[in-house]
């Protein structure tokens, strides 16, 4: 890179020019998504909430059909108040980051008691309600409430590190983001500009590829300018996520049900049902030692292969073991009864079974039935 190419430009608020062609752009090119609303009307504070907590750590295609099935059930936060966590818990299985759906409920529930069934409109207030953090209650303040935030999110801390060039890696370079990004809000369509920097960061301003020959900012782009738009926003390295490893067991009785285990509410997977296993530990548990854990006395074998699954801190591994039990079956202390219950297999589909776990079922139930 020449020495020109190296120096820092610099740097300008975006002025009023670059936000009008970026909100005429959103009004042509905007994706057609169900939580939202045509450009200029305000979205439901409802809608907005549900999709922005189903969106965190999600695809907007993954969370599509997920968003339609809770607004089938639950139409309305009160309705959604008074929901069983269970069936909320069940509806959310497959979404994953599952304190997102404990915390929803929470918040439906503080929302219907405490503001009589109305979201709050500041995103000071917004900012109070469980599960709700910094760029969630600016989404809704903006997209709900026509407030001036500035809500940040992965789509629009790429679009902004690469209109003004910044340098800082992420995530040290955050609060200089949102500072550049806070700059550039119009009183008049914060909402609009807020989807719009969403949509631009994921259709146009992607990670790889940006597409800067169409994209309505790129006449003051710094980066595009510089030829660096792909490089950023530079990123510190991520620490390697560490291995633990485990045993499974799943326990068939003849009757076609199988043992299942309430996960303590606080936590990973808090509140969902599992399948009892050896503590999930960075050194493998030898199978003699396994073994001695089992949660039924019985002839138990290994299924081939072993599971691997990733969550956001580390990744598991799991040896999955099976044995058919009598209906009369007792369970070991050790497998803490009260917590346990045998589910029938054909009902666990619409169970809050978390996705690990119905891996580890699939793989176990098809090597049973094979």
């Amino acid at each position: 890179m020449s020495t020109v190419a190296q120096k820092q430009l610099p740097l300008r608020p975006a002025g009023p020019a670059t936000v009008e062609r970026l909100l005429n752009w959103y009004d042509a090119e905007r994706r057609e998504l169900p939580w939202r609303s045509p450009p200029g009307k305000r979205a439901k504070p409802y809608h907005v909430w549900l999709s922005e907590i189903m969106l965190q750590q999600t695809t907007v295609k993954a969370v599509i059909p997920f968003y339609r099935d809770f607004l089938r059930r639950w139409p309305t936060v009160t309705k959604l108040a008074a929901a069983d966590l269970d069936d909320v818990l069940a509806a959310w299985a497959g979404l994953g980051y599952y304190t997102r759906a404990r915390n929803l409920h929470k918040c439906a529930r503080v929302v219907t008691e405490d503001y009589n069934g109305r979201f709050p409109k500041s995103e000071k207030e917004l900012l109070k309600l469980p599960g709700i953090g910094p760029y969630t209650a600016a989404a809704i303040a903006a997209i709900a409430f026509g407030e001036k935030a500035a809500p940040v999110d992965g789509n629009i801390e790429r679009v902004v590190a690469r209109l003004f060039a910044l340098q800082l890696p992420l995530p040290s370079a955050k609060p200089e983001i949102h500072r550049f990004a806070a700059s550039m809000v119009p009183g008049d369509r914060p909402g609009d500009f807020a989807q719009a920097m969403m949509d631009l960061g994921a259709t146009v301003c992607t990670p790889r590829s940006p597409s800067c020959l169409t994209c309505p900012l790129q006449p003051d782009c710094h980066a595009s300018a510089r030829g660096i738009a792909s490089e950023l926003p530079r990123k510190a390295p991520k620490p390697e996520r560490p291995n633990r490893h485990a045993h499974a067991f799943v326990a068939l009785r003849e009757d076609g049900c199988v043992l299942m285990r309430r996960r303590p509410p606080a936590g990973l997977l808090g509140g969902m049902l599992e399948v009892p296993s050896t503590d999930w530990l960075t050194a493998k548990t030898t199978l003699k030692k396994a073994l001695r854990t089992v949660p039924v006395a019985s002839e138990w074998w290994a299924v081939p292969g072993v599971i691997t699954h990733t969550f956001t801190h580390f990744r598991l591994h799991l040896q999955v073991h099976l044995a058919i039990v009598p209906v009369e079956s007792s369970l070991h202390l050790w497998a803490e009864p009260d917590r346990c219950s045998w589910s029938s297999r054909h009902k666990l589909g619409d169970a809050a079974v978390p996705s690990v776990m119905r891996k580890i079922l699939l793989r176990a139930l098809k090597n049973q039935v094979a």
